[in-house]
């Protein structure tokens, strides 16, 4: 899959991704190809704050040491797309036990032949890995979500799914309790048993038909009390400075009253109907076509529902 299908899978899955750095061209196919993939491989870190050592590597083994690395806290951070130096060499029996979805994963036994890094997703989960550190429950069903979103996108089983130290006898990882310190160490039969249950249970099924884009839905207009706005016409030119009634349907008009040209566009909008205001809803009530004294600055329910129609509120009466 691709890296954007990557991320995708796993957010379908319900993990909680994050990006490193250039991840989606950080490799190493410079030295052959990532082609064939045929299994998932899980890992400890064997240490801790590994994210930028994940996407780096060390002295004789650059990174990235795996595709995704795995916090306490169950975020999975994409640190490599393509080959990567996390598995290794595998004998031929642990390779093809994971190839061919064997129900049974025999001790990896005889030469190390099978160049693993090419044909293999990586993990490396945040632990110790002195046996003693446990993987919080948290951490370990994010582990099953990005097994299980690999499988589910190649429509491979879970006996896909191997721990390193099933593929070589190099390694002991994953190794550690689950759950707390004195919880069931990491068992991989376990692991294979939680990753075949999501597929099963979690399975989404296919669309049978596009479906169509849903239309954004059209926002509430503010309403504007014109009761209240009489209250702060009459009021607020003879009030004494923070004496403002009813500022929040003084400032609709307002913006409606700068939008149409009758307010300085610089007018702050301050929720009170003093005298520029009153001045400028005046106006309005001429442009509306009053004259004299029906035109006092005082809104009107007539002219109050015409600067609404054109501006975007509602009035209530």
């Amino acid at each position: 899959m691709t890296a954007s299908q990557f991320v995708k899978a796993l957010e379908d899955e319900g993990v909680d991704v994050k990006e490193y750095r250039t991840w989606r061209t950080h490799s190493r196919n410079h030295k052959g190809p990532w082609r064939d993939l045929n299994g998932v491989v899980i890992h400890h870190t064997a240490g801790s704050n590994s994210l930028a050592l994940c996407y780096d590597g060390i002295a004789g083994l650059p990174g990235p040491l795996c595709h995704t690395h795995l916090s306490k806290s169950g975020v999975a951070t994409m640190v490599g797309y393509g080959r990567a130096n996390h598995a290794g060499s595998f004998p031929v029996n642990a390779f093809n036990a994971m190839k061919n979805e064997s129900k049974t994963h025999p001790r990896p036994s005889g030469p190390e032949t099978v160049d693993a890094n090419a044909h293999t997703y990586g993990i490396e989960i945040e632990n110790l890995g002195n046996g003693r550190d446990f993987y919080p429950q948290r951490q370990y069903d994010a582990a099953v979500r990005w097994a299980a979103a690999i499988c589910r996108f190649h429509g491979w089983g879970a006996d896909s799914v191997i721990g390193h130290r099933e593929g070589t006898t190099r390694k002991i990882d994953p190794k550690g309790p689950v759950g707390s310190a004195d919880g069931p160490q990491f068992d991989m039969d376990q692991f294979r048993r939680d990753v075949d249950a999501r597929l099963k249970t979690d399975e989404k099924p296919k669309p049978t038909t596009p479906s169509k884009p849903t239309k954004p839905a059209t926002p509430a207009k503010p309403t504007v009390d014109l009761s209240n706005l009489i209250a702060a016409a009459r009021r607020d030119p003879g009030l004494k400075q923070g004496g403002t009634t009813h500022p929040a349907d003084v400032k609709l008009v307002e913006a409606a009253l700068q939008k149409e040209g009758l307010l300085p566009a610089a007018y702050a909008k301050d929720g009170s109907f003093g005298t520029l205001t009153r001045t400028a809803y005046a106006a309005w009530q001429r442009r509306c076509g009053y004259t004299g004294s029906a035109a006092d600055g005082i809104p009107g329910k007539a002219s109050l529902e015409k600067l609404g129609d054109k501006r975007g509120f509602k009035v209530k009466a």
